[in-house]
Order: C-alpha cells, then structure tokens, then sequence
C-alpha cells in the first residue's frame, strides 16, 4: 500500500494531506488519542453552549426573529470556519472552537424547530448519535471494521453520490422541483435517510483510522485540533441526518 493512500478519507477534512507536517521532522510533543479526545469534548462542549441561547430563544417565542438571525448566521459563519480550517490547519487551534461555537448556534436553531414540531426528538437524535460513535469506535477497535482500501473506496463514492443528490436538490428547488424521495416521508424517503444514516457512521471509522496514523507517524500536537475538529463535522453531519430520519418517523404517526 502506498504510503499516500493511507491518508484518504471521505470526509473533507481529513484528506492525503492533512498530516503531511507529521512526516516531517517534529521537533516538541507530538499528536496523542487523548489529545485528540480532549480536543474533541472540548469542541462538544462549545456547541452545546452555543446552542443553549437560540434554543432557549425559541422556546420563548417560537416567534423571534433572532432565532433565525442566530441560525443562519451560524451556518454561514460556521461554513466559512470550516472552510478556513480544511485549508488553513494550522489555525485549527483557534479556528476549530470558533466553527464549534457557530457550528452550535446553527444545531441550536435547527434543533428546536424540529423539536417544536416533534417533541422529544432532538434528543433521541442526540442519544442516538453517541450512541452509534460509541459502537462504531467499539468496532474499530476491536478489528470488527477495518479501514481496508476496498472499504475506504466504497465509503468516498457512497458520499460523494450522496453530496451530488444533496447538490441536485438544492439546485432544482429553484425551479419548484421537491425531490420526494429526500424530503418527504414515505417509506422510501425514510429508508434512504436511513441509507445516508449509515453511511455518515461509516465516515467515523475512516476518520478513526486516519487519527490513529497521524498519531503513529508524530503529527504535532496542534494536529490534535485539527483532528478534532474533524470529527465534529462528521458527527454533525450523523446528527443533522439522525433528526431528519427521525422527524420522517414521527412525521407519519
């Protein structure tokens, strides 16, 4: 295998790349699990507080405008925070808490319509998605899943396709066009979130994988930030798809 290949992964943020530094000479400490696993409940904790103030807002007055100011601007700052991390992964140890804290504004926004409309459901998708990283870690370690390439192929062209029907839909809902099988709840919407639920789980294990070679290989320490702020996007990505498949469930009770 070359060495390359072992730094491909599905999700942006991780790619061939990202620890190029760590094959360099490193002088001063170097990338651990438990700093990565610092890092990340670090970056866990600033989205649940950035998410308190518009959930709060919105149980107040559903109404309030500022809920949706809040949202938006979470998601445009946090898109941009993401973008500047993927290229710029140096500035990880700073730009990674402020994508954390826009990252919760949006989560917290999104969050309580869903929840305004189906309650309880915020929560079971919050539950449910610990509970998937926990068992997807659980079957990492254990060898029960591992990264092979083959693996790492079918998970990049299953996102990829999945990105490419987000993008369509997007794209024709300009012209009136809804895409039933996305957004609606029928059985057939409902299993392909369902198929996209488990894909975004299956990101976890490549970025599980990619840690740990960062870690074997010396990245530096700030790396840590980086990695982290790795995961948090894939585990955004599982939480926004684990609400959704949800609110198609209640949807049809």
């Amino acid at each position: 295998m070359a060495r390359d290949d072992l730094f491909r992964t599905s999700n942006p943020t991780l790619n061939d790349r990202v620890f190029q530094s760590g094959r360099e000479v490193v002088f001063g400490e170097t990338m651990t699990v438990n700093g990565v696993v610092n890092k990340t409940g670090f970056l866990l904790l600033l989205v649940t507080l950035g998410a308190i103030w518009p959930w709060t807002l919105a149980f107040e007055n559903p109404q309030n405008p500022l809920v949706s100011v809040l949202m938006i601007g979470g998601i445009i700052g946090g898109l941009v925070m993401a973008l500047i991390t993927t290229f710029k992964k140096e500035w990880a140890p700073v730009t990674a808490p402020a994508y954390a804290l826009l990252e919760g504004l949006a989560l917290g926004g999104i969050s309580a319509i869903f929840e305004l409309r189906y309650p309880g459901v915020a929560l079971q998708a919050v539950a449910l998605t610990f509970a998937v990283l926990g068992v997807m870690l659980l079957a990492y370690r254990s060898g029960l899943i591992k990264a092979t390439e083959k693996f790492k192929l079918g998970v990049v062209a299953a996102t990829g396709a999945i990105f490419l029907v987000y993008l369509a839909g997007f794209v024709l809902s300009f012209f009136g066009i809804q895409m039933g099988f996305l957004y609606g709840n029928s059985l057939l919407s409902i299993g392909v979130s369902g198929v996209i639920v488990v894909v975004a789980a299956l990101n976890l294990v490549l970025d599980f994988d990619l840690i740990e070679t960062g870690v074997r290989q010396g990245a530096p320490r700030r790396m840590e930030w980086y990695a982290g702020f790795a995961l948090m996007v894939t585990l955004v990505w599982l939480y926004l798809e684990m609400l959704r498949l949800l609110s198609k469930i209640n949807s049809r009770r």
